[in-house]
């Protein structure tokens, strides 16, 4: 029997992956609602990122945040991901536990027990870690706590834009953390971070053009003044809807020999059918170097649920609700139908799944039920199987603690853990 969300069995405990049986989702052999991966289309976006980042001669270290699944960070690494990256001190720990060496934490470090956290991580001689800061008063907490450890933290400079989120807003404010990070041996400087995500407008991309230039600029300062205490120095950026600007951005730039320029996109990995897709086709709609890899991101995590009731004609209540997908970006979008066998039918051959009409629409979502809409001649009925597509990836997969992948056929091949 398929392991639920819910459960914790001998199955999946402490493991990052699990080989099964070829469980046939379309037969009824997994529990719904359920969250699915097409491996397939994993593979597809692990490689089109990939080529994307070497057309531009940038590293990739993906943002793991998006699925904090150990076993896709491995997938990632193996498509060529220089490093991986994290959002805060028990994200890394878990990938760390799961044989992740080089680790950017793109957040600042703050609190004794995080930072006991990055520490047992910094016990590994192996592990290259990495996290940002962007005042003295935190530069000055770091150095309290890491000089009784006899270990050295990394740090990289997050420099930020008024009204954003963290970072230091002027180069005179970056001049007075790198003096501070100067006063205390066990903080090396190995770098410069920005976010560029945090600027909107229609003149987005000049404004983060002009925003990484002039980081470039003081970056290329500091080595000047040999404020950097590590011989490559990381300078990174890039969000999933920027990621090609900050690519292009840094390739057009003469960078200093010793300047290792890395991107972070996440949600590539899975994309989506709303504020990702709107994103990415942005960007295959400015950027030629996209436009010529050939193909492009595919939509791969699906939620398949159950038709529940249909108490009133074209008012269909489904078995998936807020506890299982994500509906803060749009609510989600019904991709596929499919009627399963009934017991009285004499063959087991099904039809594969068809397109689910685009008259049906989720108007709404409860904890546990969604409400579809549909006209009142739609051949639906209780017992169906819908496929669900959503926008904004992470807020489905932190739902869930196991993630079936499935191969093209819909059978289940892996289950995946996930590390919320």
């Amino acid at each position: 029997m398929f392991v639920t969300k819910y459960q914790e069995s001998s199955l999946t405990k402490g493991l990052g992956e699990i080989s099964l049986p070829k469980w046939r989702l379309l037969e009824e052999e997994v529990s719904l609602p359920v969250a699915v991966l097409y491996q397939s289309r994993i593979d597809n976006n692990l490689n089109w990122m990939q080529k994307f980042a070497n057309a531009y001669g940038v590293k990739l270290a993906p943002h793991g945040k998006t699925t904090m699944t150990p076993a896709l960070f491995r997938q990632q690494q193996a498509a060529g991901a220089w490093g991986i990256t994290l959002a805060t001190a028990p994200q890394v720990v878990a990938a760390a536990a799961h044989g992740c060496k080089r680790i950017i934490m793109a957040n600042q470090l703050v609190g004794k027990q995080n930072m006991r956290l990055i520490a047992s991580v910094l016990n590994d001689p192996e592990a290259e870690f990495y996290c940002l800061v962007d005042s003295i008063a935190q530069v000055q907490q770091l150095a309290a706590f890491f000089a009784e450890t006899e270990l050295t933290l990394k740090v990289l400079i997050e420099v930020g834009v008024n009204g954003g989120r963290c970072g230091c807003r002027t180069p005179e404010q970056v001049k007075a953390v790198v003096n501070e990070i100067a006063l205390h041996p066990c903080i090396a400087l190995a770098g410069i971070e920005v976010y560029e995500g945090v600027i909107h407008g229609e003149n987005a991309q000049a404004q983060i053009h002009d925003f990484l230039t002039a980081v470039i600029t003081i970056c290329h300062d500091l080595i000047t003044q040999n404020a950097f205490d590590t011989e490559q120095v990381i300078l990174t950026g890039a969000g999933s809807a920027w990621y090609d600007v900050v690519a292009s951005t840094f390739a057009e730039a003469t960078l200093h020999p010793s300047i290792i320029p890395v991107i972070r996109p996440g949600c590539y990995l899975i994309h989506d059918t709303g504020i990702y897709l709107d994103a990415q086709n942005d960007v295959m709609a400015r950027n030629s170097v996209a436009c010529d890899l050939g193909g492009d991101l595919q939509s791969a995590l699906e939620v398949w649920a159950y038709v529940q009731s249909i108490p009133e004609p074209g008012h269909v209540i489904i078995g998936m609700g807020k506890r299982d997908v994500a509906f803060d970006a749009g609510l989600p979008t019904p991709a596929l139908h499919y009627r399963p066998a009934q017991p009285t039918t004499e063959s087991r051959q099904q039809n594969l799944p068809t397109a689910a009409p685009k008259e049906w629409q989720v108007t709404a979502v409860m904890d546990q039920h969604a409400f579809l809409s549909c006209p009142t001649n739609s051949d639906i009925a209780v017992g169906d199987m819908i496929a669900f597509s959503s926008s904004h990836p992470c807020l489905t997969f932190d739902k869930w603690k196991h993630i079936a992948v499935i191969n093209d056929e819909y059978h289940v091949t892996q289950l995946l853990n996930t590390y919320f």
